[in-house]
């Protein structure tokens, strides 16, 4: 059985909507200025990886380590850091150190 139900309907009434202003400048989207990306080489254990990346990289947890582990071995690479570029460089030329093949993009 359907029910009809009455519908009060109420007068419109006119709102000023507010100045909207139109940016043309799109950035890149980047709010670091350099990233450090890690190349699997096949050549290191994941628990060689997870213990680099803790000792090196700032605020690294295990089990995000073996997350990036994990995907650099089955994807190829991962970005591992972003941040400043002194930061970055500091951080790619320690993995490198660790034989970690790496790149470091501005």
């Amino acid at each position: 059985m359907l029910q009809c139900r009455m519908i009060k309907v109420m007068a419109a009434r006119t709102v000023e909507l507010p100045h909207t202003h139109e940016t043309t400048d799109i950035g890149t989207g980047k709010d670091f200025e350099a990233e450090v990306i890690v190349f699997n080489c096949d050549c290191h254990t994941y628990q060689e990886v997870i213990s680099l990346f803790c000792q090196i990289i700032p605020g690294m947890t295990p089990p995000r380590a073996f997350e990036l582990a994990w995907q650099i071995d089955h994807h190829g690479s991962a970005v591992v850091f972003q941040g400043d570029i002194k930061q970055a460089d500091a951080i790619g030329n320690k993995l490198a150190s660790g034989g970690l093949r790496i790149e470091v993009r501005y």
